[in-house]
């Protein structure tokens, strides 16, 4: 599916492991041979296995470059990718994150664990802060994310959110349409380090 996009690369944050559901893995190859064919490079964490293995290629399949970045100590345990086009091997999870979203012009989570929604809640609290303006989304494959969905409303409803700020997470349940979604994200024009300087 080739789309028009104005990204360069975006990075894909997703766990390190399949799911018990096939459906998991195939909306891992369906985002990465998107992002392929339509020209999109994908940045991620590097590994092998699970999910990130699958992105990474399908992405590759279909023609796209990959750009993986990971620890030193992930490398020792064997779970790099090093048919990837580029493997960056960094001094800790720290440096990885700060890496990943440097070179990234937005961020997409699949379904994943506790590093996935470390990552996710990670780049929305920059967002939160105004340290970036691009977009996140959240792909929802087979309601997965489902109670994470219900737990950013209960943070708005119970008064520890701003609506605005959950808003910063585009949430779509198909490829063709977060990355339309995302396309077409316009960020918050107000100052975000003085409308959350409560909420730090």
């Amino acid at each position: 599916m080739v789309m028009e996009l104005p990204f360069k690369r975006l990075c894909v944050f997703c766990g390190s492991r399949h799911g018990s559901r096939a459906e998991y893995a195939e909306a891992a190859v369906a985002l990465g041979r998107t992002l392929g064919e339509s020209g999109v490079d994908l940045v991620y964490g590097g590994g092998n296995v699970g999910l990130m293995g699958v992105v990474a290629d399908a992405c590759m399949a279909a023609g796209g470059e990959v750009t993986g970045i990971i620890p030193q100590a992930l490398m020792e345990w064997e779970v790099g990718h090093t048919r990837i086009g580029r493997l960056e091997v960094v001094d800790s999870m720290h440096t990885r994150k700060a890496r990943m979203a440097e070179l990234a012009d937005g961020f997409i989570a699949l379904p994943g664990g506790l590093g996935t929604f470390e990552e996710l809640f990670e780049v929305l609290t920059w967002a939160q802060l105004g340290f970036h303006r691009k977009p996140i989304g959240l792909l929802d494959v087979a309601g997965y994310y489902a109670p994470m969905r219900e737990m950013m409303a209960r943070g708005v409803s119970e008064g520890f959110m701003k609506p605005q700020n959950a808003a910063l997470l585009i949430i779509e349940d198909s490829v063709a349409g977060l990355l339309a979604a995302m396309r077409d994200y316009q960020a918050p024009t107000t100052d975000a380090r003085i409308e959350n300087t409560d909420q730090l």
